[in-house]
Parts: C-alpha cells; structure tokens; sequence
C-alpha cells in the first residue's frame, strides 16, 4: 500500500557545490541520527550512465553532451579577484531526464516511509522547482553547505578526478535564490558540527520551513 502523507519518511536536501563537503556531512548524519536515513547523491545517478552519455567538452549533438558534459570555462573575477578558471556541468536532454528521474526516485523512497539525505547542487533554478513539485507533500529540511573558496580549492587539488577551479566557479551560483532551514560551512565546522546543526533544524522545524516559503515566493 502507498505511503500516505502521514506515513512519509523525511528529506534532509544537502545543497552545495563540488568538493564542499555534501557527503561527509551526509554520511556524518547517517551515523548520527538513531533512525536509519538512506543516502541517495547526484553521483550515483550520474555515476549510473553509460560512459558514452558522460562528456568531457563533447560537441554538441553527440552523447556526451546529450548526458551529463564537462565543460571548460573562464569566468572573470572581481575588481581585486582574478580570473577563475574551471568547468561547467551541462546536462543535456538525458542528464535532465536523469536529473527528474532521480528527484521522484527520492519522493518514492520517503512515500514508503524512508527518511532519505540527498547530496545535490542545485546548478539550475529548474532543478529545485523540480525539487518543490516532486517533494510536494513531504516534510523537507534545507541545508546549505558553505565553504570557503581556497579549503575549496585544496579539496579539490587532493581529489582524483576533480578540475582546479571548478567548486569555486559554482560555490556562488548554486545558492543564488535559495531559501533554507539551516546552514553551514565545512571551512569553520566539523562534520559532527555540521550534521549536529542540521539534525537540529530537521528536529525542530522552522515554521514555515523553507520550502514552504520557497512555493510563496
């Protein structure tokens, strides 16, 4: 039998860009929380398509782009910053298929009555209108997970697989209209702190939380 709205589990949503420190914090919470909360992230799903859909600046019209494209970009800094290099994440029309598929996966997971923490970064202002309309019904805490630009940038440099300025050119944009319950920062915190704080808000609500307030505005 479906799981009414009574019977949901719950979402903690972990929104934050690359290398800031979604899934220590998320694993942290796991350990943490007596009941037990399934871990769902971006990179499993991602992780889940074919090679040929995961591009490295594939050209237009080709699988790489047509999934999930990594793409080499300059974005110029500040008045007294200077010019960040890095690259982009394009989803292409599979990706974003794959994107929707991933956010009602978790509204599934919480409507049979399990409590799930999702990693994500929120690249797009779609992608979390998508997360308001799939997560309808179900009670959602918000977290950001800050970080400061040069723990980004060592992060990333001690990380396989990562390009070097690539956090910092999305630590801005992934935040940019979001309201949230609660927020954090790996730079200053510790992963018990982090998930403390978190565990905290999802405990005691605010009222209204902070998808509420995101479907008024």
């Amino acid at each position: 039998m479906a799981g009414t709205v009574r019977d949901c589990g719950r979402v903690i949503l972990l929104n934050g860009t690359s290398s800031a420190g979604k899934t220590t914090v998320a694993r942290m919470i796991q350990q943490l929380r007596p009941e037990p909360i399934q871990h769902v992230a971006l990179d499993q799903f991602r992780d889940g398509l074919p090679d040929r859909f995961r591009g490295l600046n594939s050209p237009e019209g080709t699988p790489g782009a047509r999934g999930l494209n990594v793409v080499p970009v300059h974005a110029p800094g500040g008045p007294s910053e200077p010019e960040v290099s890095g690259t982009a994440i394009h989803f292409g029309d599979v990706g974003l298929r794959m994107l929707t598929g991933m956010r009602h996966a978790i509204a599934a997971f919480a409507k049979v009555g399990n409590d799930v923490v999702v990693d994500d970064m929120r690249l797009d202002h779609n992608y979390l209108s998508d997360y308001l309309a799939a997560l309808a019904g179900i009670g959602v805490t918000f977290a950001a997970i800050h970080c400061d630009a040069a723990t980004l940038n060592q992060r990333e440099t001690e990380r396989p697989g990562r390009f070097p300025g690539t956090a910092v050119l999305h630590m801005h944009g992934v935040h940019a209209g979001c309201i949230y319950d609660v927020e954090v920062n790996t730079g200053t915190m510790s992963p018990r702190q982090c998930a403390e704080s978190i565990l905290a808000a999802e405990r005691t609500p605010p009222k209204p939380c902070a998808f509420d307030r995101l479907r008024e505005s």
